[in-house]
């Protein structure tokens, strides 16, 4: 069991980084397959570039709903990225409705989070902390950055760089998969259950071998680049979506 604590500094920090409030927020991810980690480098576009009004006043709200609850505290059952959802597809369709009452997306909430939850039960991937992921990469669904919502990129599949847009999908469904199979390409040396759409897969799985991540914090340093509370930012998302009534 994993305790984590939220606090209005974090929840700012997470949320004010040039690196979330837009389309692809951490945007030299996927180290595998392209260069060494240590030679990989980034523009990293300041908030002037990425944070928009609305999104701003967004996270003011947040600051002052999460102030409220500074001194409690929630579990988290587990850091796992292989397992079964503990969260519902409700929760996570309330918290991303009550966080963006609009978001840009092709196909309505409830079924972008079916997606999730269908192709990550398929393949053994956490569904409700892969829709968090969702969240962190393209800020609650509202974009602005380098991806595009007609790209059905999720997670920012092949976003090197603040010019780089990455990979595009020809639907929501597809979208989702990719993002599915891109976690498994990290976690498990098994091969994906559905024909591979994830373009960097075998990227990953070339440069892992045998080896495998096993929680989400593993994904620091290595999704994102520098990405040192990656992971971390996509549990406090989790434990939002969980807490969510």
């Amino acid at each position: 069991m994993t305790r984590f604590y939220l606090s209005s500094l974090c929840l700012a920090l997470l949320l004010l980084s040039p690196h979330t409030a837009g389309a692809t927020p951490y945007a030299n991810r996927h180290q595998a397959g392209n260069m060494p980690p240590q030679k990989i480098t980034r523009h990293i576009p300041t908030e002037s570039e990425e944070v928009t009004s609305s999104f701003s006043s967004k996270i003011k709200a947040l600051i002052a709903e999460y102030n409220a609850k500074d001194n409690e505290s929630y579990i988290i059952d587990s850091d796992s990225i292989l397992g079964h959802a503990v969260a519902t597809p409700e929760q996570c369709v309330r918290y991303l409705l009550e966080n963006n009452p609009r978001p840009d997306i092709s196909v309505s909430p409830s079924q972008l989070v079916d997606y999730y939850y269908e192709e990550g039960n398929r393949e053994g991937v956490r569904p409700d902390v892969a829709f968090a992921q969702a969240i962190v990469e393209t800020g609650f669904f509202r974009y602005g950055g380098t991806v595009s919502p007609a790209q059905n990129n999720y997670c920012g599949l092949g976003t090197t760089s603040a010019v780089v847009k990455g990979a595009h999908f020809s639907s929501s469904l597809l979208g989702v998969r990719a993002h599915i199979q891109h976690l498994l390409a990290y976690a498990s040396t098994r091969s994906p259950r559905e024909a591979i759409v994830d373009p960097r897969y075998h990227l990953v799985r070339n440069a892992y071998g045998t080896r495998y991540l096993r929680t989400w914090q593993d994904l620091n340093g290595k999704w994102a680049v520098p990405g040192r509370t990656y992971g971390q930012n996509i549990l406090r998302v989790y434990e939002g979506i969980l807490n969510t009534k």
